[in-house]
């Protein structure tokens, strides 16, 4: 990429600052006392069913409002923190946990709903006709037979970006990171803003059909690649993986709180809990849920995972800084 961090983080406030004109159209003058209004990343799926089923249990009306990744949802709800857009949000993951509680954005605590694991994805088909050996460790993604082939997201912009560069910061070192990134943008590594353009467009393994068979996404996306004869065309890569929890809470000021302390509850039970595998591909926190069988077949969990337990409210602004110059 040839713009910097501080170019990155500018057009990902300006398109933020864009959609809130937007939604403030929308809703402005049409709000009533019982709606509750939830704010979400891109990804977030709610089934019409459980929609009604939320309005007819509680006697509110839900309302959605999608704001981009998690970065953007969180650098939105800042930028809006006195007059909020909605009541409650979810969607802020790990890496941007503390920069939401830091801006005072949040009334109460970020309760935990999902987690998955940010890993390599590679595309078996595409490995198979050209008979190369899928790498098995983010290491070899650096070797000559792998150059062109991989794709990532934006850490300035992605969640997933994000996490997995804390990843390499963990696992590979102060002294090491930075050599990898190098050596993964001198092997053709190809940087998208974010998950969806990397996965759904430009990775060959997916409804995209792109020109890369390695992408970063999840351990557990290869669930949803099941084809025709039953196999997933995916797998995932195990190693420098980073767990990724997803958060609701009630957004500070927010206009209905009580309507939104409900939504929150409603997230955490059971009936929208055991939606997280077949609707986000996420696993659920409540650990009574019950995983579908096709995902006990093409997912795991990474027996290690790296990146997670780091100070990201410390260290987000330095480690985008050394990044973007490495990419600048």
């Amino acid at each position: 990429m040839k713009s910097s961090s501080k170019k990155f983080i500018t057009v990902s406030i300006i398109v933020a600052l864009i959609a809130v004109v937007f939604s403030a159209v929308y809703f402005t003058g049409t709000r009533k006392s019982k709606d509750v209004i939830l704010v979400t990343h891109d990804s977030f799926v709610m089934s019409k069913e459980l929609v009604a089923d939320f309005d007819k249990s509680t006697g509110y009306k839900l309302k959605l409002i999608k704001a981009g990744d998690a970065g953007s949802l969180t650098n939105r709800l800042i930028l809006t923190k006195n007059s909020p857009i909605a009541d409650a949000v979810f969607g802020i993951d790990n890496t941007f946990s503390g920069l939401a509680q830091s801006n005072g954005i949040l009334s109460g605590n970020l309760q935990a709903t999902d987690f998955g694991d940010v890993c390599f994805n590679y595309d078996k088909k595409w490995f198979a006709e050209h008979k190369v050996t899928p790498p098995i460790s983010i290491k070899e993604l650096t070797l000559p037979r792998y150059k062109d082939l991989t794709v990532v997201e934006n850490p300035n912009l992605s969640s997933t970006g994000l996490s997995f560069l804390a990843a390499t910061i963990d696992e590979l070192g102060a002294s090491g990171w930075k050599s990898y990134w190098s050596d993964l943008k001198s092997n053709g590594v190809k940087v998208d803003s974010g998950w969806d353009a990397a996965y759904y467009t430009d990775f060959s393994g997916s409804s995209g059909k792109g020109e890369y068979p390695i992408v970063l996404s999840y351990a557990s996306s290869p669930a949803d690649e099941v084809r025709a004869d039953g196999q997933s065309q995916t797998a995932a890569i195990l190693d420098g993986c980073f767990r990724q929890t997803e958060y609701v809470a009630v957004i500070n000021h927010a206009k209905n709180p009580n309507g939104a302390k409900a939504l929150v509850n409603y997230l955490l039970g059971s009936k929208f809990q055991s939606s997280f595998p077949n609707s986000m591909y996420m696993y659920p926190m409540d650990r009574n849920v019950k995983i579908p069988s096709q995902w006990q077949k093409f997912t795991q969990v990474a027996a290690k995972t790296y990146g997670d337990h780091l100070d990201f409210a410390k260290n987000r602004k330095s480690w985008l800084a050394d990044w973007s110059r490495i990419f600048g």
